[in-house]
């Protein structure tokens, strides 16, 4: 039986009362965390839904907890007055220092969420529903070699005529070609940059996390580097949608995902936090084109399990 047969589910191959029992009898606690910058026209309803959902129908989370990069919006008061419990990145083991970034807000989030299961869910859906947590839950419940579950789903374009299977530029014309080339192994993952995804605490806690856009396929390399293909399953959750980055940011997303995969091949150390790739793009202005460079973020968080604790004299920021 092949990889794709064997680790590939549907979120429906898990009633929710089964999720349950499986999560009483492992004992274990499961934190949904949603890493957020200026998302406040959407996140509020992702955690509403969720709670409602998920933590006061019934008890598959025990927590919900946004994380807050860096937002110039009102993300930070919409997400907690639907329920969840808000960090700022940057006030997050602020000893540690703060880096712009998704993977960031992922990294940091290991300090203040207690689940032994962590799921993760972008803050900018507009097509999804609840299902997509225990969907991602499901392989790590229910089949204890499963370290890293990815969810997939039809990831429609949003333009003036949606296009189903159209989204997911970065993947199509990055990620895609990358594994074929250089990881074959792990080819046949339908969503390789998926932001909906879970894994046990045991992994994370291992893993080096870059602070920008790579960190789910850092998260798939490295996780099937030290533990193995099998480790890792893939979920059916439908369809999904979210707000297209124009084209040039496409292009730093782009960069990053290269730099994480270049960084693998090289056997040597990962690039320290705060490192920059200057990319250059070109904008029509007048007429004329210009070059245009911007200092692309590749660093890494090392893993958080080799972050030596806090210190007591040390303040870890509001709550």
């Amino acid at each position: 039986m092949t990889w794709f047969a064997s680790h590939t589910h549907r979120w429906q191959d898990w009633p929710l009362a089964s999720l349950l029992a499986a999560k009483q009898r492992a004992g274990v606690s499961v934190s949904l965390v949603v890493p957020a910058r200026n998302e406040a026209a959407t996140v509020g309803d992702v955690v509403a839904r969720v709670r409602d959902a998920l933590v006061d129908t019934v008890a598959l989370l025990d927590e919900v907890v946004v994380i807050d990069s860096d937002s110039t919006d009102d993300t930070y008061a919409v997400a907690e007055d639907a329920g969840a419990r808000v960090h700022r990145a940057a006030e997050v083991r602020p000893d540690l220092g703060s880096f712009p970034g998704k993977g960031e807000a992922m990294w940091k989030s290991l300090f203040v969420t207690r689940g032994d299961l962590v799921v993760f869910m972008d803050a900018d859906l507009v097509d999804w529903d609840t299902h997509f947590v225990p969907g991602l839950l499901g392989p790590l419940l229910c089949q204890p070699g499963v370290d890293l579950v990815k969810g997939f789903y039809e990831r429609p374009f949003l333009g003036a005529e949606p296009a189903a299977y159209e989204g997911g530029r970065v993947t199509e014309l990055v990620a895609r070609p990358l594994l074929a080339l250089r990881h074959p192994e792990l080819a046949a993952l339908v969503q390789p940059l998926a932001g909906e995804w879970a894994a046990r605490r045991t992994l994370l806690e291992t893993l080096s996390v870059p602070t920008g856009y790579a960190v789910e396929l850092a998260a798939l390399l490295d996780t099937a580097a030290t533990r193995g293909v099998d480790a890792i399953a893939q979920v059916d959750l439908g369809r999904r949608a979210h707000r297209h980055q124009a084209l040039r940011d496409l292009g730093a997303m782009a960069t990053q995902i290269l730099a994480a995969a270049d960084a693998r091949a090289g056997g040597g150390a990962l690039p320290e936090p705060g490192s920059v790739v200057p990319l250059r793009q070109y904008h029509p202005v007048d007429g004329a084109v210009v070059p245009l460079t911007r200092d692309v973020p590749v660093g890494e968080r090392p893993p958080a399990a080799l972050v030596a604790p806090l210190q007591p004299s040390v303040q870890a920021g509001p709550a």
